[in-house]
């Protein structure tokens, strides 16, 4: 008897990567074994030296085949097996080991929109729908497209075992999100991974596409983010939560911190972070509670408790995952510990 494992990666498309798969068949109880590919097709190698090695760092059932079918994970690595420029979940798991005694843990947003060929799902051909106002989170076919969709994606994610703990119809029609997490930094972005090829996937089955695009409409139409909400158990849980948070917050506002996390918050933000909206703008760092106008919120129980976590609204849709939670880490974690908050 055999199985199928769907080998999936991250390509080295710029600027924004692409996520790749292909189907692996292995013998009941075989180990899942390193693969490659050809780099040169997915822009990770040239054509004279195009092999690329895939190295499985997660796998889950897979949800769309069934049976003992797998979703496969992998790192990319050179030949030499050190991992590829394009491999940033390296460069994470070292921080998320190196802090791994703060117990960081994020969870993650991820709004995205469908389209129906070159417009989004909802919009009549050739015009504009109303206005934004009752969208969101709302009901009834003439404000909400995709739900078939999106009610597969999700059941398609949790038959996976993924850490899904929501998911809501966002501000523009055809625009979505759902949540993964919390989990640990390298957990909740291998998640996120999967989840959006599962997306990407499900959508395929009901003949429309899913978008990350951080501005898939120009004009006065919301964007689309991936707001990341980040604690550590000193913040969540200690008798000093609410000045770690703050010491938190501080940290990603100080000298150059705020322009060189958001250059990394994927493609395309200044489009997306003009101050209007629901958002700062991508230029100006600001923090406050409950305010979605600021770069970080604290959301107002938050502040009641006087501990839990921190929102950071600037990431884009398009981010990608590995990234945000190292930066994230990295800045905070090292600003809690030279505070003596770890």
């Amino acid at each position: 008897m055999t199985f199928k494992a769907e080998y999936i990666w991250i390509d080295g498309t710029a600027p924004t990567a692409k996520l790749r798969s292909k189907t692996k068949i292995l013998a009941d109880g075989a180990e899942l074994p390193l693969w490659g590919f050809d780099g040169s097709s997915t822009n990770q190698a040239q054509g004279d030296a195009s092999d690329c090695v895939l190295m499985p760092v997660f796998s889950c059932p897979d949800p769309i085949r069934g049976g003992s079918d797998l979703l496969v994970l992998c790192e990319v690595l050179n030949t030499d097996m050190t991992p590829h420029p394009s491999n940033t979940r390296a460069e994470l798991t070292e921080a998320g080991q190196r802090f791994a005694s703060q117990e960081p843990i994020f969870g993650i947003e991820q709004e995205y929109t469908f389209f129906d060929g070159d417009r989004p799902l909802g919009f009549p051909v050739g015009g504009f729908p109303a206005p934004q106002g009752g969208y969101y989170c709302g009901v009834g076919v003439d404000e909400i497209h995709g739900r078939d969709v999106v009610e597969a994606h999700l059941d398609n994610c949790l038959k996976a075992g993924l850490g899904i703990s929501g998911i809501n119809a966002e501000v523009m029609p055809g625009q979505w999100e759902f949540q993964v997490g919390p989990l640990p930094p390298v957990e909740v972005a291998d998640q996120l991974w999967i989840a959006r090829w599962l997306l990407y996937r499900t959508a395929e089955d009901f003949g429309v596409s899913a978008t990350l695009d951080p501005k898939p409409v120009k004009g006065d139409w919301n964007g689309a983010g991936a707001h990341t909400n980040f604690s550590t158990k000193v913040m969540r849980e200690g008798p000093e939560g609410y000045e770690a948070i703050i010491t938190a917050c501080e940290s990603l506002g100080e000298g150059s911190k705020p322009l060189d996390h958001v250059k990394n918050y994927g493609a395309g933000i200044d489009d997306r972070l003009t101050g209007q909206h629901e958002t700062a703008p991508w230029n100006e760092y600001s923090y406050g509670v409950s305010d979605r106008g600021a770069s970080v919120r604290i959301p107002w129980q938050v502040e009641k408790d006087g501990k839990g976590y921190i929102e950071d609204r600037r990431p884009n849709a398009n981010v990608d995952p590995y990234v945000v939670t190292r930066l994230m880490v990295d800045t905070c974690c090292s600003a809690l510990e030279k505070a003596g908050r770890s």
